[in-house]
């Protein structure tokens, strides 16, 4: 087929000099007679071709669309204003929270608009700081992304890995940290994976390489983890593990701090995962599975002595932590340590010979220090509502955390654990007044009367007239929770007079997993619920109006956004849905998309399964009746390898050629970009000006 694409007249669209409402002319995707038999019935799928990401045919509609959309954006008058804006407003020194190694400390560093963040290195506290890498001296554009480092216990060398143009394909590197130098060992196609030392070389998890041309859509099969020693070819690499019977699972490994035990992690099946283990100072050691399900989570934190500390869900939907003996490894083996309470258990380290253990309260971090006999000590005084993540080794006898919150930006203290004391170590200078914001939480009842809580964010003096512009965000899945953090890019929308809306919905982490559960497979209507209800809630309460209501998403928030929008689309004014899962029939057959599962489950499980994914699924449920939908701006990526662009690309292709009214329905295609990781900060700024000029624009907002 030499060409799919029309465009009809003989400019990309038809727009009044002076404003963007006239009606848009969009590129005409052909339609192929294309047609999938789902326990009798036939469900079409005229856009298929799509998913060659790789043809010409894509290819030319890709540069029809983007050309259509940029030229509709560039006509917003207060776009580049707005970019600019927040490019002063990102415009800072953000350093990250320091880490020991071996003595020295570590830390990433941006002096404002670098594209990547720098790692820097210093002897002391007090001392002169030093650049170890560089990630923006390893491509011209920013986008390669250093993903991760990884430091070998006796000093000597620090593998780091890192990632191109956003794939999750990953390489790995070694620097010898006495003379700076890069040395040849060379690691490609590893994916989802670290470097973990033991001795002079580091295990990792890596697939064979993928079939020319399908690096980015062909499902990854028989992940494997190898062995490399230092001065090898990766040829040489020995393998430790693999499983020909689930090629589709992930194994991971991890080493013990003393080197003497070797965690093996397998995922990828059900909500959890299995742990096995295997002794390293044995030769021929077995490895010895202790759990066996798949059904819960459990993650290993360290070993003192014969004593392995474990985070796991076992039998407890809040999570606790409980100790194995070395001797007797297996999950009934185990023991409580710190049992399940009524907050959920989100991290726990051993740091100076403690436990800190964070737990999530309504969706927001409380931390807490423990002894290792599992003996709470006292609580850590976070400054308000947030988010706090710590750094520290089990025999450090200091410790560094970072908070933030929606308007305190990533603030570092010193803590003694010993003291119960935190000091200021380094407290960003950002160029706008936290204290003429207030964040509160809402409690709002979904269709079903349940209780969800919801962040609101705006400017002191805000008055409930119901005219007030709303950014509402959400996620509602694989167990993830969504605390309160700070950016700045909702510093212009929020200056205007708008409000962030931040609501945590069933199928996330925030109250467990009996939250998360409630949000998956045949329960995940519940999350379009809740995400409606939140709509519902803030025009109830004279927050805004239909007319002045945004909704955005991400990757599974993308797929939430795609299906309330068809399921209520008078209720929204503008949508954007990011890099999102859009078709549900097929999700599974590309990349990692079967790992979804879990949550979503699959077309191909059941005729109750199929009728449900197909009631919901945004690439399947457009109306095209003349219904009203609102402007809609999705976003991908090229190079996104996770969520692959074809289920944008078929969602777009169907959306602007159904009856839905007027407002635009366009397409933002980064290039040299993926899922979101390691976007360099110029694609990001330019990709966040795009999304908050169409929003605000629709919005009727001025800057």
């Amino acid at each position: 087929m030499k060409a799919r694409i029309v465009l009809l007249l003989t400019g990309i669209m038809v727009m009044s000099a002076c404003q963007l409402k006239t009606k848009l002319v969009y590129p005409v995707a052909e339609k192929n007679d294309v047609v999938d038999n789902y326990f009798g019935t036939e469900i079409s799928d005229p856009y298929r071709w799509l998913e060659n990401d790789t043809s010409q045919a894509t290819a030319a509609w890709v540069e029809a669309e983007n050309e259509v959309t940029n030229a509709y954006l560039a006509k917003i008058p207060f776009r580049e204003q707005l970019k600019q804006r927040l490019t002063d407003l990102v415009n800072y020194e953000r350093i990250g929270i320091p880490w020991k190694k071996n003595g020295k400390y570590y830390f990433f560093k941006n002096d404002g608009l670098q594209n990547q963040s720098v790692l820097y290195v210093k002897n002391s506290l007090d001392g002169e700081a030093t650049v170890l890498l560089d990630p923006n001296t390893l491509s011209d554009d920013g986008t390669v992304a250093l993903s991760g480092t990884s430091f070998s216990n006796d000093g000597k060398y620090m593998a780091y890995t890192i990632s191109r143009s956003g794939s999750d394909w990953m390489e790995i590197y070694v620097i010898d940290l006495t003379t700076r130098q890069l040395l040849d060992d060379h690691i490609l196609w590893a994916k989802f994976s670290g470097a973990s030392w033991k001795g002079d070389g580091f295990y990792y998890s890596a697939y064979d390489a993928p079939t020319t041309g399908k690096e980015f859509s062909n499902v990854n099969e028989n992940h494997k983890i190898y062995y490399h020693k230092l001065g090898e070819p990766q040829s040489k690499d020995v393998l430790v593990f693999q499983n020909p019977k689930e090629p589709k699972r992930f194994y991971t490994a991890g080493v013990s701090e003393d080197e003497r035990i070797l965690f093996l992690i397998e995922s990828g099946a059900g909500s959890g995962n299995n742990l096995s283990i295997k002794d390293l100072t044995k030769e021929n050691a077995p490895v010895i599975a202790l759990t066996n399900d798949m059904e819960y989570t459990y993650y290993p934190i360290e070993v003192i002595g014969n004593k392995m500390y474990l985070f796991t869900n076992y039998q407890s939907p809040k999570y606790r932590i409980m100790i194995a003996d070395i001797a007797a490894p297996e999950v009934n083996q185990w023991e409580d340590l710190v049992p399940e309470n009524e907050s959920v258990l989100s991290n726990a380290q051993i740091i100076g010979g403690h436990l800190i253990l964070t737990y999530n309260k309504d969706a927001s971090n409380h931390a807490y220090v423990y002894d290792l006999d599992g003996k709470q000590l006292h609580e850590i005084a976070l400054p308000t509502l947030g988010s706090v993540g710590f750094s520290g080794d089990k025999d450090d006898k200091e410790t560094f955390y970072s908070f933030t919150s929606f308007t305190y930006p990533a603030t570092i203290f010193k803590y003694d654990i010993e003291q119960n004391t935190s000091e200021l170590y380094l407290a960003p200078k950002v160029a706008f007044t936290p204290e003429d914001y207030v964040t509160e939480q809402v409690f709002y009842p979904s269709k079903d009367g349940t209780k969800i809580p919801m962040f609101l964010t705006y400017k002191k003096g805000l008055k409930k007239n119901g005219k007030n512009p709303v950014f509402l965000y959400g996620y509602g899945g694989f167990n993830i929770s969504l605390n309160p953090g700070f950016s700045t890019s909702r510093l212009p929308f929020l200056e205007s007079g708008g409000i962030y809306a931040q609501t945590n919905l069933r199928g996330g982490g925030e109250y467990g997993e009996s939250w998360h559960q409630a949000g998956t497979k045949l329960n995940k209507q519940n999350v379009f619920d809740d995400f409606i209800a939140a709509a519902e809630y803030l025009i109830r309460e004279k927050y805004t109006n239909n007319g002045k209501l945004s909704v955005v998403g991400g990757s599974n928030g993308g797929l939430l956004v795609g299906a309330v929008v068809n399921q209520r689309p008078e209720l929204f004014k503008v949508a954007v849905p990011q890099v999102g899962v859009m078709d549900m029939l097929r999700y599974h057959v590309f990349t990692i998309g079967w790992n979804w599962a879990s949550d979503y489950g699959t077309s191909a499980d059941n005729e109750e399964m199929f009728r449900y994914l197909q009631a919901y699924s945004p690439l399947h449920t457009i109306k095209n009746d003349g219904t009203p939908y609102p402007a809609i701006l999705v976003t991908t990526a090229d190079h996104d390898d996770r969520v692959v662009p074809a289920h944008s690309f078929k969602y777009t292709a169907a959306l602007q050629a159904s009856d839905t009214g007027d407002a635009p329905k366009l397409i933002r295609i980064e290039t040299k970009a993926g899922h979101g990781g390691g976007k360099p900060l110029a694609k990001q700024l330019e990709e966040t000006a795009d999304i908050y000029a169409f929003i605000m624009y629709n919005l009727g907002m001025k800057l």
